[in-house]
Order: structure tokens, then C-alpha cells, then sequence
């Protein structure tokens, strides 16, 4: 049988790093094996379910490149399919209506945690009569499996083989009625429906498993390959939260993360390869990926690891494509295209993420207050100051337009600069450039901010010594 995997989200909220994931391992697996990768949305919550959310998820995937094969498959187009299996195990004796109110099993779940054991309901109702239902239906009821005591026992590919008590299980509500199939119901008949062979999702899901297994049974369906994912923590090891940075997968792309460098660090939250390589293609990943070497304990969301990738594949820009990955952020300061590829080989070698550019170009194009006694260099003076300005002034000057350029601008100014004295002659031009004394170096300062506006922050800086 072809191998099949399927990312199954629910348009409950936004798509966020542990769906993507998932996503990501399922993706990877079917594709090392020449299968198929599919989509299904869960939207069978009404309720709670959003377009919006929806599109997130499709946004999310085609932003990372993880593109499904097929159609989006969509619970709420699945009605009657549920249905008819619903009946199926009705017809069959092996699902029943439970009339039981919500208040009856509220109690009956406190009176259990009071005696401290797990909730379950065992159905007084399962062995009613066929007129007794019908008479009931009236009130309407939920649709629970009639469940045995017995071992279930599956081949977990990450953590080897488990075993479950199916007796802990009770019997557990499969639908609302005929047309509200709950979860782990519905995500047994989709399974078959799209064939799929292997279910590769978080381990919080593993509780689902003995549940769906003996809906698969109950059905006659063949049971698919488990493997469960250790979940994603935070760097205190606890559960990732949005202070920990997990927050919608979306975010991370408007804050100017590369897809794939998010691809590249989530492939290794959970998983190792064979050498100690951090830097892996989409391509190199299919190649190298094996569920043998998913790790069992949980994945360490480390934001600084992801900034160190992300680092890597910008510095791997060319110029011209950096500049226009800027381009969205420096809105405000309305460059022209020259500008922003000096900005982009200025910047490339310090930049973590596109958004970072703009706190980075506002520094440079609103000049900060300063005094003029940061102008002076050590030990030296407010008229040397003035003076090493005025030269650095006359330098500029004498560059002409079809040679301003930051190689010229070094060259020139850093002859100056031999003569009268690195520090004394750099620092004030720097300060007189930026207002800070952590900035690009002066040379990149004013090839980006042009001839005629560096000149301009110069003569003011000479004001402000000469006052």
C-alpha cells in the first residue's frame, strides 16, 4: 500500500509552531517513501470553528512549503459518511444511546475523582430494548461504544510497543447524535477513508489511541502506524507558551523569518540526524529524515537557535533579494532602491530577522539628541574634533557622484584617518553621523545616507563644537 500521512488541524485558533511541527515529520516521512502528504481540516466544532483560522492553516503550510497532495479534505463536508457508520454500529449492536443528563454524569465524574480513580462511564442503557431507544430518541441522546475489558496493545514508532487497559475506557461517547460525530470517532472513519497508513502526531494525542483502536475494531478497519512526537517545551522545560515564543507560525514570517530556516529548526525539535549537521536543505532533510531517530524526551524550543539559523540563511541572500525582504519594514522612510541594498549589505552579517531592520534604520535616519561632548574622542578636545571634522567634510566632498560608493568612502577617508588618527578622526564623524556610540561604521553610515544629508549631520555637529 502507498504510504499515506495527513496533517489534521482544527480551525480552532491560529496555526502554531506545534502543528507546523507535525506537519512538517509527516511531510517528510511520506516523501522519503514516495507517498502522499494530505490535508484534512477538523471543523466539525460549529461552534468555535473560523474561516480565518482556516486560512491560517493554508497560509502557514504554503508559507513553509509543505504543499499537500489532493484536495483539503473538510470534516463538515463529511456528514453522512460519519452517519452511515454510526448506523453501522448501531444496527450491530456495538454502539447505543445514552440518555444520561449532563448533571448525571457530572456527578457521577466527581463522585470518581473523590474516590480518586479515572473517569469513565460504564452505561446502564447499552443493553436497552429497541423500544425503549425509539422512546427515549424522543429526549434524544449521545452514541457511546459498548466496551470490553481486554488488553489493547499497538507499536508506538518512536517509543516501541504499549499496552492500555481498554476496561479504564468505559463506555466513551462517540457522537452527540447521528449528525455531531465527535473527535475520536470521526478521526477513526477519516483515517480509512483517506487510506492513510501512518499517524505521526505530538504525544499528547496518545491517550486518543487505545479509544481509536477499538473504534477501528468495532468497525473492521485496518489499523494504521503510530508515532507519536515528543511535545515542544520551553527553555524551562515546561509547556511552550507564547512567552517562550509559541506563538501562531504566522507571526514568525511577519517578523522576517525565512521559511527555510523555520523549516531547518523545527526539523530538529524532536529529531536528530545521523551526523551532527545543522544546516539541512527541505531536500537534504526528505533525504536524511528517519522516525528512528525522533527522540523520546521533549524538544527544547531555544529562540536564540532559531535566530542562529535564520542568521545564516539571510547572510545567504543575495544583496538585491535582501533589499527587497526589507523593503515591507522600511516603509516609513521612504528609500529609493539604491539605498535599501546599501542597507541590505550593510546589515546582512547583524541580522536575526527582517523586522530588526527597522528599530536598526530609525536609529540611523532620526539622528538622535546629543552633546557635543560625545563628540570629543578621549583625552583629545572639542577644536580637534571640529577640526577632524572639517577634513572628513572636505573628503566627502571632493568623491565624485559615479564613484560614491561604499569601497571609496573607506578608501578615502580612511587615508585621512592614518594621518590624523584613527580614533580622533572616526569617532567624532561616527557620533556626528548617528548620535550613538554604537552604530554602523561611519563609512557605511554615509554611503547610505548619501553625500548631500551626511554633509548636512556634519555641519551641525561642527556647530555644536564650535557654540
Amino acid at each position: 500500500m502507498k504510504i499515506r500521512t495527513r496533517i489534521a488541524p482544527s480551525p480552532t485558533g491560529f496555526f502554531h509552531i506545534g502543528n507546523a511541527r507535525t506537519a512538517l515529520f509527516n511531510y517528510l516521512f511520506a516523501k522519503k517513501l514516495n507517498g502522499e502528504f494530505l490535508l484534512r481540516i477538523e471543523d466539525t466544532d460549529a461552534e468555535r470553528s473560523q474561516k480565518n483560522y482556516e486560512d491560517n492553516i493554508i497560509d502557514g503550510l504554503k508559507w513553509l512549503g509543505l504543499n499537500w497532495d489532493g484536495e483539503i479534505i473538510r470534516q463538515s463536508e463529511k456528514t453522512a459518511v460519519y452517519k452511515k457508520y454510526l448506523n453501522k454500529l448501531l444496527d450491530e449492536q456495538k454502539a447505543f444511546y445514552c440518555f444520561h443528563t449532563q448533571d448525571q454524569l457530572e456527578r457521577e465524574q466527581k463522585n470518581q475523582e473523590l474516590e480518586k480513580i479515572a473517569f469513565k462511564h460504564e452505561c446502564d442503557h447499552k443493553n436497552m430494548s429497541a423500544s425503549e431507544v425509539e422512546e427515549r430518541l424522543k429526549n434524544r441522546g449521545i452514541i457511546r461504544l459498548k466496551n470490553t475489558n481486554k488488553k489493547i496493545i499497538f507499536n508506538d514508532l518512536v517509543r516501541g510497543e504499549m499496552i492500555f487497559e481498554s476496561g479504564l475506557l468505559g463506555d466513551f461517547s462517540l457522537a452527540k447524535n447521528l449528525d455531531e460525530p465527535l473527535y475520536n470517532f470521526a478521526v477513526v472513519v477519516d483515517d480509512h477513508e483517506m487510506q492513510i497508513t501512518h499517524v505521526i502526531r505530538g504525544e499528547d494525542h496518545l491517550s486518543n489511541t487505545p479509544k481509536q483502536i477499538l473504534v477501528q475494531e468495532a468497525l473492521g478497519f485496518e489499523q494504521p502506524h503510530y508515532a507519536y512526537l515528543p511535545l515542544i517545551l520551553g527553555p524551562d522545560r515546561s509547556k511552550l507558551s507564547k512567552r517562550h515564543g509559541g506563538t501562531a507560525l504566522i507571526e514568525y514570517r511577519d517578523q522576517g523569518y525565512l521559511p527555510a530556516a523555520m523549516i531547518n529548526f523545527m526539523a530538529l525539535l524532536g529529531w536528530h540526524p545521523v551526523h551532527n549537521q545543522e544546516i539541512f536543505t527541505l531536500e537534504e532533510l526528505i533525504k536524511e529524515f528517519d522516525l528512528k531517530k525522533a527522540q523520546k524526551g521533549g524538544a527544547v524550543f531555544d529562540i536564540n537557535k532559531l535566530d542562529s539559523i535564520n542568521s545564516h540563511y539571510i547572510k545567504q541572500l543575495s544583496n538585491d533579494v535582501l533589499a527587497d525582504k526589507l523593503k515591507p519594514y522600511l516603509k516609513e522612510f521612504n528609500l529609493n532602491p539604491g539605498q535599501l541594498e546599501k542597507i541590505a549589505r550593510s546589515f546582512k552579517d547583524r541580522l536575526k530577522n527582517f523586522s530588526e531592520i527597522k528599530t536598526l534604520c530609525s536609529d540611523i535616519f532620526n539622528l538622535a539628541d546629543y552633546s557635543a561632548d560625545l563628540l570629543v574622542w578621549k583625552n583629545s578636545d572639542k577644536k580637534t574634533a571640529a577640526a577632524n571634522l572639517e577634513t572628513a567634510k572636505d573628503v566627502i566632498l571632493k568623491i565624485a557622484d559615479d564613484q560614491f560608493d561604499l569601497d571609496c568612502i573607506t578608501t578615502d577617508l580612511m587615508a585621512a584617518a592614518e594621518e590624523k588618527g584613527r580614533g580622533e578622526f572616526l569617532w567624532p564623524l561616527r557620533i556626528a553621523l548617528s548620535g550613538a556610540e554604537k552604530s554602523p561604521s561611519p563609512f557605511e553610515l554615509i554611503n547610505i545616507l548619501g553625500q548631500k544629508e551626511s554633509i548636512v549631520r556634519i555641519n551641525s555637529a561642527i556647530r555644536k563644537l564650535t557654540l
